[in-house]
Parts: C-alpha cells; structure tokens; sequence
C-alpha cells in the first residue's frame, strides 16, 4: 500500500474535477459522443472518477479493476447488441481505462483500446484535457464504425452526457 496515494485520494474532495472537467468540457466530451454514435451502433459511456475510497486503496483497487464495477454500475452493459464501451478516467491516478462489453471486445483487441487510453493519458499530461476526452471518444467511435456501423434503426441506449463520480 502507497501511503503518498493514499493520502492523494482520500484528502482531495471530488469537487475538484469540476475545475478541470468544466461544464464547456463536459457538454463537449457529450457532443463527441452523440456525434460519434450517428456512425456505429455501440454505445460509449464516459466517467471520471477523483478518487477511490479508503476500502477500494486497502485492497489496491487498480484503474482497470475500477472501470470494470463502474462499467456495471453504470449498466453500460445493457445494450441489445452487448455494445457498451466505457472510457473511465481516473484522474487521481492518471489512468484511463476502456472496457468493452462481450460482443465489441469480441472484436476489437485490447492493445487498440490501450493505444487511445495511453494517447489520452499523453493528452492529460500536457493539459488538453477536454481535447484528449473529445478526441478518445472519436478514436473508440472509429474503431466502432468499423466493426459495427450503423443501420437505420440506431436507437441510443445510454446517456451520451459524460459523468464524474
């Protein structure tokens, strides 16, 4: 257990997202993905998370581990295609994750998510935060619109408006 992380998150309040994550960021993160979704039938669900609590810091909760109970959480999972893809933020910690459901990670390998998490994470790093968001939205809709274009009936199944938990 890192005591400096530990510190880190359980001393910053989650309201400082709202600094970073601003109401132009998050209303542009959501037009990226309504965008997005005109072009394939999956479904991307975007969540930032300050930082984990003291329970989820004693078991060393990784980002992944995280993105996989807030993928559940936010029943990104409930698509009739199994077409949900979450692109989950950890901001604490620097990390991005994506996880997809059953029917997209079926097929769309996991080294193509982690080439947008880690352009993503390099986007944070250089504090084009709402840019590197807008853009990994556009990246994992690329990948969708190949595997899974859109048909005429594209129903929109989850919330486009992006979430900080």
């Amino acid at each position: 257990m890192q005591i400096g992380r530990m510190f880190r998150h359980l001393v910053t309040p989650s309201w400082v997202l709202g600094r970073v994550f601003t109401p132009a960021v998050m209303t542009a993160i959501e037009e990226a993905v309504k965008e997005s979704e005109t072009l394939h039938r999956g479904e991307i669900r975007f969540a930032v998370e300050a930082g984990l609590d003291l329970d989820e810091l004693r078991r060393g909760t990784s980002a992944r581990e995280r993105a996989v109970e807030v993928f559940s959480r936010l029943r990104v999972w409930d698509t009739a295609e199994n077409s949900g893809v979450l692109i989950y933020v950890q901001w604490l910690d620097r990390q991005v994750e994506i996880v997809a459901d059953r029917g997209i990670a079926a097929q769309v390998p996991q080294a193509e998510w982690e080439q947008i998490c880690r352009r993503m994470e390099a986007a944070f790093r250089d504090g084009r935060f709402g840019e590197g968001s807008a853009e990994a939205v556009r990246a994992v809709g690329q990948l969708l619109a190949v595997r899974f274009p859109a048909r005429s009936d594209n129903p929109n199944e989850l919330p486009d408006r992006p979430v900080l938990l």
